[in-house]
Formats: C-alpha cells, structure tokens, sequence
C-alpha cells in the first residue's frame, strides 16, 4: 500500500452488545465514534481493513470552507472550529494548522463565480477576499503565469491524512470505544422491522443503533436491504513530492492544472484538479440517470470511462452472501487503486513549468484511491426511514476528510435526538427519491 498510515492497536476484548456501532473507521466513522463516546454512549467502532486506510489517507489533506456547496458551507465552517478544538481535545498532533487556502486564475467566469458565491457566503458568516490581479501575482509569487485574480481564505487550512484519522481513533479508544480492525461487517442483524445489530466475521454485535460509515462500500452495503443510495465511486490520483523548498505562503495552491498543499515533513501532496476515472459497473449503471446533471456539468466532463474487474469484485458490483458466509469486505480490505501514471506525469509537469525553482522535483510515492460520490456532491448523512435504527454518512464526494469532524458531531446528535448544529434537510437520503430535483453540481 503506498499510503503510509500511523498504526492503531484494537482494543482488547471483542464487544457482544453495545449502544451504537458505527461501521468504517474512516475520517466521519471515528470522528462518529468519538462523539458518541463524550456523551456517554458505548461504541464499538468496526472496520474491515486498518483506521484510515482507504480514502481517508489518500486524499489532498485540505481543510477549506472557500467554495463549498451553500447547502454544505455550515456544516464547513463548524468542522474548521472542531479540527482546532480537537487538537487541544485529544493532546495530539493532527497536522491541522490554518495558513490559509489561495485560488488564482486565467479565466474572468472563475472571478464571476467566486464573487457570487462570496455574497451568499458572507450571509452565512463566511467571509474570503477576491483578489485583484496584481494581489493574486503577489500571494503566488514565483510562478511564472500571470493571474488575473483569485481568491485567499485566510481562515481555511491543512491537515495530515496519515496522523489525523489514527490519532482521533487513540482518542476514541480512550473515551471508552471498542475499535477493532480487520473486522468486516457481513450485514445487519433486523428483527421486527428495525436494526437490532450486527453480524462481523467474528460473530454478532447487538445494538440499537447502527451507523454506516463505509464510504465507497456503504451503498453496497446498504442495497442489500432495499436502501437506495446513488453514490458513483471516481477513482482519483495524488502524489507525495520529495521534499523541497516552500514557494508560497499559504498553505495550499489551487490553479487550473494543478493543486498542492505544503506538508508537515517539507513535501508536498499535488494532483491535477477536477480529474478522474469513472469504472462502468452495475451500480453505476443503476444510478446513471441520477447523475445526470453531474455528468453534464464541466465536473462530469473531466472524467475518463473504463470497463475493468472492478464490474465483478469492486465496491459497485452486485453479488448475494449471507451473514455466515465470507462477504466481499473481506475480500478486499483496503482499497487500493492504481495511480494514473498519466496524471502523476501531468501533474509533475504542470507544477513544475509553473514553479522553476522546482525543478527536478522527484515523487516518492503516488496513490489511487476511491471518492464516493453523491450526484449533487452533497453528503448523506441521513436515517433510514424505513429502517429504524439505521443511520448512513456516506457520499462525502472528496470533501469528507475536511467536514469529518462536523459530520461526526452532527451523526451524533442524529444519533442521540438532539438539536443538530446545522439544518440537515439538504443531507437527507430521501432527495434522491421524492421528487426532489437533482441540482447541478458547481462548487466542488
């Protein structure tokens, strides 16, 4: 695996009934964990692979509210506030540090787009800085275009993908909750029409409620009981430089070809923004009129098609087991995709013809991985109506890493009944299936 993840022990003794289990130790399922356990409620938090093996620890590592979808920019900003009191919260180094998020570009409908979303934005106490010309040259000095503006949110910032899920998942542990990884969650236990429970390779775990966290796994998981949830799994690519000298202030860059953040070890994390591949699968094909909207925006027309064995064993096949019966969780228990060695090149290239000083920037490692993706970019985070007891957080759409902490706080309160932090009608499941019209997605 060419993510390299800080490794978390399991808890001592295996769980036979606890209040909650929530599936999928990534960034929202132990964040979930966590939460749950400050209030009281025991957890046992299940994983089938390693805490922070798939997507949570391959993606760019950037904490941003700037160009969040409105629906979503609430729930943003209240994950900026929880990553800070986190850090003090659990006593350990999440890599998380605010120094700042800068957009430039070449192209004036960017600048016209930025200053919309900026208005609506400031309604909701968000407040970024559009950039003239000569500012946005300035803040990315050294490069060699010539923006004609941009956008600095001082506010936003950067975190560790490898340190953070881990060390939240220490966290957890010490709060009482019972992890356990390499522990494959085979289905529900349902009796009387709602969830009572689950079945894992290693037997049953009773609980009255059940939280599916499984990221790309989770709409699999979940259509074995009718539960529909379009999600489109994009395999994405990114690449850990050698390290090198530090070219701008801010602490991530996004241009048109290219996007990097600053690492805590003097290296960057690149990539080329907006591309990616989507497997054609039965899921896919399930959901394809769903997302629509999503492949005819400028988004869906960045994607490349491919038909690969991932129709018949990946996380959007379509196959029967029964709880007794080994399930494809374990089967594949980290998802590791190939990076696109064509984007690696692009990105290296791009980067480097911006920044000279760069040159001859090595990659010490690159990496693929899978984005659950919902067709308006907004997560689920939702219950079943139909399925009492069951609460899913999937469809995070690449933003999971950065709004985590706000997803596991409001999970929670789902979760436990209480007044949510934000209103959560724009994540409820049934969008996608009351008439509701899917809208076009234009921030990522």
């Amino acid at each position: 695996m060419p993510v390299q993840v800080q490794k978390v022990s399991d808890s001592a003794s295996f769980p036979t009934e606890v209040d909650v289990v929530v599936i999928g130790a990534g960034i929202v399922g132990t964040c979930t964990a966590y939460e749950l356990a400050r209030k009281g409620v025991s957890v046992a938090l299940l994983e089938k692979g390693i805490v922070g093996g798939e997507q949570s620890s391959r993606n760019w590592g950037w904490v941003r509210q700037q160009n969040r979808d409105l629906y979503e920019l609430a729930l943003a900003m209240y994950s900026l506030r929880r990553w800070e009191e986190l850090s003090t919260e659990t006593g350990r180094d999440l890599g998380f540090r605010r120094t700042g998020i800068l957009y430039c570009t070449k192209n004036e409908a960017d600048l016209a787009r930025w200053g919309k979303w900026g208005q609506a934005a400031r309604l909701q106490g968000f407040h970024s800085q559009i950039l003239s010309a000569s500012e946005a040259n300035q803040r990315a000095s050294g490069g060699t275009s010539s923006w004609i503006g941009g956008v600095w949110s001082p506010t936003d910032g950067r975190a560790e993908p490898s340190l953070a899920v881990p060390a939240i998942a220490e966290a957890a542990k010490e709060n009482g909750v019972s992890l356990h990884q390499n522990c494959a969650v085979r289905g529900l236990d349902i009796s009387n029409g709602r969830v009572t429970g689950v079945w894992t390779e290693r037997g049953l775990v009773k609980a009255g409620t059940v939280v599916c966290a499984g990221g790309a796994w989770a709409s699999r998981f979940s259509h074995r009981y009718g539960i529909e949830l379009p999600v489109a799994n994009i395999s994405g690519t990114a690449i850990k430089t050698t390290p090198a000298p530090e070219i701008i202030q801010a602490g991530c860059l996004s241009a048109s070809n290219f996007v990097l953040r600053r690492r805590t070890d003097g290296a960057y994390t690149i990539a080329v923004p907006g591309r990616g591949t989507l497997d054609i699968t039965p899921q896919g094909m399930r959901y394809a009129v769903k997302f629509y909207q999503m492949y005819r925006s400028k988004i869906g027309k960045k994607l490349k098609y491919r038909l690969n064995s991932s129709f018949w064993n990946g996380p959007d096949a379509i196959s029967s087991w029964e709880n007794d019966e080994v399930s494809p969780f374990e089967k594949n228990r980290i998802l590791d995709p190939a990076p696109d060695r064509k984007l690696v090149k692009l990105a290296l290239k791009n980067l480097e013809r911006e920044y000279p000083a760069l040159k001859g920037i090595g990659v010490e490692r690159a990496w693929g991985g899978l984005i659950d993706t919902s067709p308006d970019l907004v997560p689920v985070i939702s219950r079943v109506e139909h399925l009492p007891g069951y609460v899913i957080a999937a469809g995070f759409s690449g933003h999971g890493f950065a709004i985590g902490p706000g997803a596991g706080r409001l999970v929670s309160e789902i979760v436990m009944n209480e007044t949510p932090i934000t209103d959560i009608s724009p994540y409820r499941l049934s969008r996608f299936s009351d008439g509701s019209a899917i809208r076009r997605p234009e921030m990522m």
